[in-house]
Formats: C-alpha cells, sequence, structure tokens
C-alpha cells in the first residue's frame, strides 16, 4: 500500500487524517500521523479555557479515539529527507528510529514567535497549548486566594497584576476573557476591591485587532476600559526581568502572570530540519493545490498546510498574497489536500484552495463579543452569541461539540468554577509528606577487642 505520513495532529494535520479515513478504499493507503501530543488543541477555545468557561479536556480532542483506521505515533520528528523518504521519529521514551514513506504531508502548525527581550523567556507563558491556558487560570484564582489574606501593599499588588502582550485577535480574546474571570473572583472575595485588581495589555502598534474595522476595534477598547482593563497603544515590552514588565514608556508593572500573544511563527521543524522548499519565514512553499513547490517546480510526493505552510490566497483577501495563518484556513485547506491527496492516487487532476473570508468572530468575556463582515461591524451580546455558536459548531467532532455546549448550559445556571488545581504539578506532595518511612537502621556497638590482643595492641 501507498504509505502516508502526516506529520503534525493539529487542525490540519488532524482534519487531514479523518478526511482521508474517509475518502480512502480500504486497502488503498495506509496512513500514519505523528505528533508529540496524543490530541488536538482546538486554539480558539483557549481564552474560555484560562476564564474558566470550558474545562481544559472539552477543548481537545484525542488523535486515537477519533482516527479508527490511522496509525497514531506519540512521538517527535526530529528530521525529515525527502529526498531518501524517511522522517526520523523520536519518542518520549526509547531510541530515535527511522520511519519510511511513500507520500509526506507537512502539517506541522506554528509555535509563538517571541523576541530576545530580557525576562520573557523566563517569565512568560504563551497561549497556543491547553496546559498554557490552565496555568493562567489556576494561578489567576491562586493569586486570589493568596491576596485575599494580604493587608495593602506592594505583593498584593504584584499577585493582583495581570499582563497580555499582543492586541490581536488571540491577545484581545485573551485579556477580555482574563479580566471577566477576574471580575467574577470578585464576588468571592470581599476583601477585595474592584480597583485592587489590573490589567494592561501592551501592543506595538496604534491599534488592536487589525482583523476588524477600526470604530469596532475602538468599542472594544472603550468597553474594556469600563470593565477595568487598560490597553497601552504603541507600546513595546522592553524588558520582564523578575516579573516586572517595563515598557518603551517608562510603565514598570510587577506581575506574575504575562501572557504573551505578539505573534507567531512556522514550526521550526519545517525550515531546520527538513530539505522542504521553505520561504524567508519559514513557511513549506506550496501551490494553490497545497502540493509543495520549490525553484525547480513541484516536489513530488509532498503536500502541506496549515500554519507551517504559505499557502497563496486566491481571494486576494490575505496577507502578502497568503492565507492568515488561522484554526478555519486550516481545517478548511486540509479537506481540500485529502481531495486533492486521493485524487493523485487515482489518476486525476487536483484542485486550488481558495476561501473568501466571510468575516471575523472574537469572545471578549460573558456576554460580550466582536463581529465584523466587511464592512459591517457590531459589538455587544448578539457579537457574542454568534462567536460562541461559530467556534461550537466548528470544533471537530459531535461528541466534542456536545461537551462544549453543555460547558456553557451548566455555567449559565450555576457559573463558573472556580477550583483552582495547580497542585496537580506536584501529584506526590500530599502523600509523601505524611507517608511512613522506614526508620534508620541502629548502628552496631563496635566490638571489643580481646584483652590479649589488646595489650599487644598497646605494646
Amino acid at each position: 500500500m501507498t504509505k502516508i505520513l502526516i506529520i503534525g495532529g493539529g487542525y490540519a494535520g488532524f482534519t487531514t487524517a479523518r478526511q482521508l479515513e474517509k475518502k480512502l478504499n480500504p486497502g488503498e493507503a495506509q496512513v500514519t500521523l505523528v505528533d508529540p501530543l496524543p490530541y488536538m488543541t482546538y486554539q480558539p477555545f483557549l481564552p474560555e479555557v484560562a476564564s474558566g468557561s470550558i474545562e481544559p479536556r472539552h477543548a481537545v480532542v484525542s488523535h486515537r479515539r477519533h482516527l479508527k483506521r490511522t496509525r497514531v505515533i506519540t512521538a517527535e520528528v526530529t528530521k525529515v529527507d525527502h529526498a531518501s523518504k524517511t522522517a526520523t521519529i523520536k519518542p518520549a521514551d526509547g531510541d530515535e528510529y527511522t520511519l519510511g514513506y511513500d507520500i509526506v504531508v507537512m502539517t506541522a502548525g506554528a509555535v509563538s514567535r517571541t523576541f530576545p527581550i530580557p525576562g520573557i523567556a523566563e517569565n512568560a507563558v504563551g497561549l497556543k497549548q491547553v496546559e498554557e491556558a490552565v496555568w493562567v487560570r489556576d494561578t489567576m484564582i491562586d493569586n486570589f486566594n493568596r491576596a485575599s489574606t494580604m493587608a495593602p501593599g506592594p505583593e498584593r499588588s504584584r499577585l493582583l497584576t495581570f499582563v497580555v502582550v499582543g492586541g490581536g485577535f488571540a491577545g484581545i480574546e485573551a485579556f477580555a476573557e482574563m479580566r471577566s474571570l477576574a471580575t467574577a473572583l470578585l464576588a468571592d472575595y470581599p476583601s477585595l476591591q474592584f480597583d485592587d485588581v489590573q490589567f494592561h495589555l501592551i501592543e506595538a502598534a496604534g491599534r488592536i485587532m487589525p482583523e476588524v474595522a477600526e470604530e469596532t476595534a475602538l468599542s472594544v477598547i472603550k468597553n474594556l476600559a469600563e470593565r477595568g482593563a487598560t490597553v497601552h497603544l504603541n507600546t513595546q515590552c522592553t524588558s520582564a526581568v523578575d516579573g516586572v514588565v517595563e515598557t518603551s514608556n517608562g510603565d514598570k508593572f510587577p506581575t506574575d502572570v504575562i501572557v504573551w500573544t505578539a505573534g507567531q511563527m512556522a514550526n521550526p521543524l519545517a525550515k531546520g530540519f527538513t530539505d522542504l522548499p521553505v520561504n524567508e519565514r519559514g513557511n513549506v512553499r506550496v501551490r494553490a493545490d497545497l502540493r509543495v513547490e520549490g525553484d525547480d517546480g513541484i516536489v513530488q510526493d509532498a503536500w502541506a498546510a496549515g500554519d507551517v505552510a504559505a499557502v497563496p490566497d486566491l481571494s486576494g483577501g490575505g496577507v502578502a498574497g497568503y492565507c492568515v495563518p488561522n484554526a478555519q484556513h486550516a481545517v478548511r485547506q486540509a479537506k481540500v489536500l485529502a481531495g486533492n491527496l486521493v485524487a493523485t492516487l487515482r489518476g486525476d487532476a487536483p484542485t486550488d484552495y481558495y476561501h473568501e473570508n466571510m468575516g471575523a468572530v472574537a469572545g471578549l468575556g460573558l456576554g460580550f463579543g466582536a463581529f465584523q463582515s466587511g464592512k459591517r461591524g457590531m459589538t455587544g451580546f448578539i457579537a457574542w452569541l454568534m462567536h460562541r455558536g461559530y467556534h461550537g459548531m466548528a470544533i471537530p467532532t459531535y461528541e466534542r461539540k456536545a461537551r462544549v455546549f453543555s460547558n456553557w448550559c451548566s455555567q449559565t445556571v450555576w457559573g463558573r468554577d472556580f477550583v483552582s488545581l495547580s497542585k496537580v504539578r506536584e501529584p506526590k506532595h500530599f502523600f509523601e509528606r505524611f507517608a511512613a518511612r522506614p526508620k534508620p537502621a541502629a548502628k552496631k556497638p563496635a566490638a571489643k577487642k580481646p584483652a590479649a590482643a589488646a595489650k599487644q595492641a598497646d605494646s
């Protein structure tokens, strides 16, 4: 059988594998998916995971549960040699090994793009993985618990100050959802007041959310200001040493929570560890039909899609001629890629990926959202409902849709669950603290020397 290797199990990789399972005849090809994680993360829901609106496990989709005919390998791909059609696989436990293939599909996604700002690597956290969102949620709740027992002062102020760097969709959604969580938490902490909690978003450009009209963006900033959250435009983060965020305007914000959302870049695997052609930004170069293309033309038996690929935007609505790296494009590209791959296996011609962006929606805390379609934009409750409706239906599998909607319904009745599980990072602490241990072995008394030997030694 033709061996198809999919590298990366995010939106594009997971969707490609699911579509291939539907389109391929039994015995027509063997599909293998390799990813370091055993699940796909639906990243548009991470801000709501951070705010406690969605349970973390409901924002991810298990590879093995939903890919029944795909061989799933939970490991890293450390090298791809397409010239010999081999990939080097490194499991978490065990030695590296080489896996051969006939066709490779590069869907390794993107990672947070950072700059060499002092202290960011040590003190900030991204928002690309569900584990990061859980950390933000638990840390915020823990900080409120600690601050509620303190007298006003620098340490309490530090615990109640939260900073987000980056004013794109991801940053604004995270910022607004975190502010929404903090406001809800205040009801359970009478010793803390609204003005005790400080939220700061730092954006280097002169506006936020470039995907929406400026009027819509200004409406979002106004709403955030009314909720006690400050947006600093035309401002850069210059340092975060020891958790003290310093800006180009001279401000200093001591904090325990710095969320970095100032851009993303293609997975470095594509540029540094493969022989596939990439552009200057490290994205795999592909044609509109999602076949990899180099200077000498099409690279046979190589495909790519999603955030790792530079996919031409034939609608003319992209950035610099390419599709914007987001979940919506990745899922749609994957469906086209799977169809094209099967078509070429059967001797048919592939089709180009074409999608006109119908608009953008953002959830900005409970009951408030933003929507933009062409020149028409709105903010408020209706936009928030549109955001939840769209993404609730967009997350893969009916099982996950049902769980997400049930989360929202139960939250409407019971409110958010404010229990922090941060101690899960130290699971043995409680057991080890009180566990009985063997008593130290008693020291044996030194053996007495015989009298004759003792006299001989003295002499």
